[in-house]
């Protein structure tokens, strides 16, 4: 009799064991093909540094391309929420693909944290977060590096898709507020392979400055053919431009072009009080000991960024609610909206229930291309 109660109560110690531990399942949704692989390739080089557990749990990562397609995106997410049954959703680290994606994973009652400056109308991002700094942050520091530098009228050549759009919507009323006038607008797709006609026009125009709107590798087409065009004035780059592909496609023709970054690239030229400069140094540290030198990577360093808030939130969530539940899910959302200031390699984040953006407006750092490099201004 004792045999058997003893059988029993082990049988019951290890299904309780067993009960208590809930794999945590993330799905990422990347572009690891198409034109905006220069930023999710990066990204999934960050995430396989990615701890195999957190809390004690122990946690998966489930990584599809999507092709730099927002179909193929919302495609992901669908998955992810039906079969994969996933905690968390991360991506996409392109605009108009994260955005494909956030209905699905709102309806699903997931967490979306997304790799790209991603906007949703007002109200519609209860489940959506974000790690690139907004635009208007961004948009904030070029802004004010403009009127530093006497800029006085801007041309704007941009994406036609969401990214373009949203910051040609971020910035004009800053340059209204600045003095400073927008005398062009020309816009371009991510897949064009010239931009002769827009060059030109802007050119004519002959502002002091441009503003490319591009991303990866496909910002340097536009500013080669500015520079084909004659365009002898200022040129500014957003942060989506913040990688090693500008200076490595662009080659001497980028020599010169402002480009807003956030911190993460920069921490040995940031002074010893900029909060982000440890976080940013360790992340550069850790991701060139596992690729090599001077690979580091803007985008990248939103991925490690994302296992910050991870080893951060999901602590904070455990306590609430087991992984794989719709009670884990929401504790999950919570836990980010309330896990308070966080420094991340990209600055100070400090999540709310009424901001899922989080920056503020210091986040950005002006820099130049000087010798192939990024230079803090």
């Amino acid at each position: 009799m004792k045999l058997k109660t003893s059988l029993i109560t082990t049988a019951v110690a290890a299904l309780m064991s067993t009960a208590a531990l809930a794999d945590i399942n993330i799905g990422v949704s990347l572009s690891l093909t198409g034109p905006g692989s220069g930023l999710g390739i990066p990204m999934q080089k960050q995430l396989q540094l990615f701890p195999k557990s957190i809390g004690g749990e122990k946690v998966n990562l489930t990584i599809l391309d999507d092709a730099t397609d927002p179909g193929k995106g919302a495609a992901n997410a669908r998955r992810f929420v039906t079969e994969d049954k996933v905690d968390l959703i991360f991506g996409s680290c392109i605009t108009a693909v994260a955005a494909a994606m956030t209905d699905i994973a709102t309806e699903a009652g997931t967490v979306q944290i997304a790799g790209s400056p991603v906007g949703v109308p007002e109200g519609k991002d209860k489940w959506l977060f974000r790690l690139p700094q907004s635009n208007t942050v961004m948009g904030h520091a070029v802004v004010e590096h403009m009127k530093k530098n006497g800029v006085k009228t801007v041309g704007f050549l941009g994406y036609t898709d969401a990214y373009g759009q949203q910051w040609l919507d971020a910035i004009g009323p800053m340059l209204d507020k600045a003095g400073i006038k927008l005398v062009g607008t020309e816009r371009f797709a991510r897949t064009d392979t010239s931009v002769t006609p827009q060059a030109l026009k802007l050119t004519t125009a002959n502002p002091d400055a441009i503003l490319v709107v591009a991303s990866g590798s496909g910002a340097a087409m536009p500013q080669l053919g500015l520079l084909e065009r004659g365009f002898k004035g200022k040129v500014y780059q957003t942060h989506a431009a913040a990688t090693p592909d500008l200076p490595r496609v662009g080659g001497k023709s980028v020599e010169g072009t402002f480009v807003v970054s956030g911190p993460a690239l920069l921490g040995d030229q940031l002074s010893d009080s900029h909060p982000s400069k440890k976080q940013a140094l360790e992340f550069v540290q850790k991701f060139e000991a596992a690729h090599g030198a001077n690979t580091r990577n803007q985008f990248a360093g939103h991925a490690y960024d994302f296992q910050v808030a991870m080893e951060k939130a999901i602590p904070l969530a455990l306590k609430k609610a087991k992984p794989g539940t719709p009670q884990f899910r929401a504790a999950l959302r919570d836990s980010l909206e309330t896990m308070g200031r966080t420094v991340f390699a990209h600055g100070v984040m400090n999540w709310t229930p009424t901001d899922h953006w989080g920056y503020t407006l210091e986040t950005g750092v002006m820099t130049k291309l000087v010798d192939g490099k990024f230079k803090v201004e």
